[in-house]
């Protein structure tokens, strides 16, 4: 948890303020909204255990940095960022229209087309005939920049782990805007070992 914080150094961030866990690689977002969700998860475990926060170092950082910096990530990702669009297609005003993803890049047309008949659609710069709603991109490069190109994979391509990762990432946070945050303590983590070993039972009682 601590190398997600900026202070440490671990990890760059662009200059819109998204982690770089991929070292400046290509479709950062993937290793983003798990990063998210992960720092998310954490905090809710340290509430249960009633546990204010944790040390990084000689430095103690409370449950709600870890909150601030998943919901930073996921603000950039719907859009607070430099080029002031989403990365989710369909949410927003602005969002990746040439999405590279075969059933969005295909009219629904009644013509069966095999897989050397899609290729004309995927170099196709026209907008997807459909709309691929609640699907993330693979996102922007390390600059903050974003290519909306079908065939440029790097940029528009959806996944499924990415997907899962962003859907887990919002639903941890669902409720941080009111601070009551619905964990179930008594079942979410009941398999997780206790933080601190249980203490010994008390002596009996002495006798003279």
């Amino acid at each position: 948890m601590c190398s997600y914080l900026p202070v440490f150094n671990s990890f760059n961030f662009t200059k819109g303020g998204l982690i770089q866990l991929n070292h400046g690689g290509p479709q950062p977002l993937q290793y983003v909204v798990n990063a998210a969700f992960l720092a998310s998860l954490y905090a809710d475990y340290l509430d249960t255990a009633d546990t204010p926060g944790w040390y990084c170092g000689p430095n103690f950082y409370t449950t709600d940095v870890l909150r601030k910096f998943a919901k930073s990530q996921l603000d950039y990702i719907l859009g607070k960022n430099p080029q002031k669009m989403s990365y989710v297609v369909g949410f927003g005003k602005k969002y990746p229209k040439r999405v590279h993803h075969r059933g969005a890049s295909i009219p629904h047309n009644g013509v069966k087309y095999g897989c050397k008949g899609g290729f004309k659609w995927r170099e196709s710069k026209k907008a997807n005939p459909n709309i691929l709603v609640g699907a993330m991109v693979a996102g922007p490069d390390k600059h903050d920049g974003f290519k909306d190109i079908r065939t440029n994979y790097n940029y528009t391509e959806p996944t499924l782990a990415a997907n899962a990762g962003l859907v887990a990432a919002l639903i941890s946070l669902a409720d941080i805007d009111t601070g009551r945050y619905s964990i179930d303590k008594n079942t979410i983590f009941s398999a997780v070992p206790p933080m601190f070993p249980t203490p010994p039972p008390p002596p009996s009682a002495w006798k003279p």
